[in-house]
């Protein structure tokens, strides 16, 4: 499998839809909006964007299955299986605030060999394949240098449907808020672990995610030389819905961190 080539050909493909996405805010109306749950929601331009990513990337590994927000294709590969989000922010999109991303991933039996996250509103591509750098529309990017709590910017995002937690959550808010250069939350997690990728933040956490959300993010992390654990430092963080990522000097601190608060007592 030549993993660089499939990932220009998915390059390609993620970015006409993107431009079809784009498009579509221009005369996007709230009418058009979907409810999923009070604050999950979806339109006709996630549903059409998820149809043109698979009708694409299927032709690349014609034996490959897919994992897909918007359920459009449920077939699953033996060996490959594509992981995407078509619209990973709707929220920011029908209220016309970015940012808001594609993000797809390929997977080879349990690891993941191909990751492309493209972020719309800037026209800015990250992307990474099996034993490549990640880059940025074609440069290399690499995660942050910060080693200490005073030296971070950390993003996050807001729980939205899943509640359970929200008392620890908060005190752990605080503390980061307290202890670090501040807080951002983009509404993209996508976005948010491709930014960690390119060492605009240092650390990124965040519960009650999608394995599309993260699938592709986490990948550039590590390939930017960063590490992605769950809440308890294992490696269940693509299906377990919860994630820590940062670099690897911060990486320790910041985990210990998030431990204390939302991992398992």
């Amino acid at each position: 499998m030549n993993y660089k080539e499939i990932c220009f050909q998915a390059i390609e493909i993620v970015e006409k839809t993107g431009a079809f996405i784009a498009n579509e805010r221009k005369n996007f109306s709230m009418s058009a909006v979907e409810h999923k749950g009070k604050a999950d929601l979806v339109s006709y331009v996630d549903k059409t964007a998820e149809r043109k990513l698979i009708d694409g990337l299927e032709q690349l590994i014609l034996e490959s299955g897919f994992i897909a927000e918007e359920g459009t294709e449920t077939k699953k590969g033996e060996q490959f299986n594509w992981i995407i989000d078509p619209l990973d922010g709707t929220t920011n999109f029908v209220h016309g605030v970015p940012p808001y991303a594609i993000s797809v991933a390929l997977t080879e039996g349990d690891e993941v060999v191909i990751g492309i996250v493209y972020e719309i509103t800037l026209d800015e591509c990250f992307f990474s394949w099996k034993g490549a750098p990640a880059y940025l529309n074609g440069q290399v990017i690499n995660v942050s240098k910060a080693k200490t709590h005073s030296e971070a910017l950390v993003a996050t995002g807001f729980p939205y449907t899943n509640f359970s937690q929200m008392d620890a959550y908060i005190e752990l808010m605080r503390e980061v808020m307290e202890s670090t250069q501040g807080i951002r939350r983009l509404g993209s997690a996508a976005t948010d672990l491709a930014y960690v990728a390119a060492g605009r933040y240092d650390a990124f956490w965040e519960y009650g995610l999608n394995a599309w959300d993260v699938a592709a993010g986490a990948f550039l992390v590590q390939q930017a030389g960063g590490k992605v654990s769950d809440f308890n430092g294992g490696g269940n963080y693509i299906f377990g819905r919860e994630m820590v990522a940062s670099n690897e000097n911060y990486f320790n601190d910041f985990y210990q961190m998030v431990n204390q608060y939302l991992g398992e007592k």
